[in-house]
């Protein structure tokens, strides 16, 4: 789990993004990946405490994903100003420990399939963002916003009739506003020039956040990996090599090479992916509001990246 050239000396005017074959596939990647880790993510705290695992999750990631950079590129890839350190930092702990960690937290309580139909209001804070520093978006990725929040809506609306906790649904909605300010900053702020060498900080400081919040909570006390699922521990090795290693590595590049409209589509994708995945493999079923909410938001991601297409 970033940013448009994170070079220091930048010019003003931010380059040209072209919509290239790479980042179709990295953007099926971010979709189909982060889809399915809703799911993986509620197996895991069915018998793992959520910001500990959380923060192990991340730290190994990062740890993994750091030695390929040194053996792909070489150690001196893994080289960053103190500036750009400073700027993964930030961004990390907001997309790491505040966008991810709440959502672990809320699952908790709330189905995976509810967490990621509510995670897609990222692309609307994301065009609130984007308008209150000037950077206008065009009417049809504004018409595609709201074309996906009228299928978000129809898609919640069985689950906020009072089955789930009220606070689940709040923190899932509060870790989709910081994980908005985490990728428009990342598109704003200086980070390493290689992309993957800013994936690992990033998902570093947010693992070290996430373990000290767990240890904060008090999830240590009376911890027994004994009592731990194997399920839950397939589950966390494929967020780590998956979802983390391929996934995250794939948005943040994404940040730095395509628009930040275009992007942020995986968000109205992912719930349609858990839903999918949670009626094969839970069981779930598919119910009309589900299916007709599912139509309304592919309409919008082909609305919004046919206009992204054209800049």
């Amino acid at each position: 789990m970033s940013t448009p050239t994170p070079l220091e000396n930048a010019p003003t005017a931010a380059p040209q993004r072209r919509v290239t074959g790479a980042v179709w596939l990295a953007l099926g990647l971010v979709y189909v990946v982060w889809g399915s880790t809703y799911l993986g993510i509620r197996i895991v705290v069915q018998t793992m405490p959520p910001f500990l695992s959380a923060g192990t999750r991340f730290i190994t990631a990062s740890l993994v994903l750091a030695g390929i950079v040194a053996l792909r590129y070489g150690p001196a890839a893994l080289r960053a100003t103190r500036r750009q350190l400073g700027s993964a930092v930030v961004v990390g702990l907001l997309l790491v420990l505040g966008g991810n960690g709440l959502v672990v937290l809320a699952e908790t309580s709330v189905p995976s399939g509810l967490a990621a139909l509510l995670v897609a209001s990222v692309p609307m804070w994301v065009v609130v963002l984007r308008a209150a520093t000037g950077d206008r978006p065009p009417l049809r990725t504004l018409a595609g916003v709201l074309v996906g929040l009228a299928g978000l809506a129809v898609l919640t609306s069985p689950g906020l009739s009072g089955e789930v906790r009220l606070s689940g649904v709040l923190l899932v909605l509060f870790a989709a506003v910081l994980w908005s300010l985490g990728s428009f900053s990342g598109s704003k702020l200086p980070l390493p020039d290689n992309p993957f060498t800013g994936s690992a900080y990033q998902m570093l400081a947010g693992g070290v956040g996430g373990i000290l919040v767990g240890l904060l909570r008090g999830e240590q006390h009376g911890l027994d990996p004994g009592s731990f699922s194997t399920a839950s521990w397939v589950a966390l090795g494929y967020l780590v090599l998956i979802g983390s290693v391929v996934g995250f590595t794939a948005y943040a590049w994404l940040l730095q090479s395509a628009p930040l409209s275009l992007v942020s589509t995986y968000a109205y994708v992912n719930p349609v992916v858990a839903v999918a995945l949670g009626a094969l493999i839970l069981d779930e079923a598919l119910t009309w509001p589900i299916l007709l909410g599912g139509a309304i938001v592919v309409v919008a991601v082909v609305v919004i990246v046919s206009t992204e297409r054209k800049k």
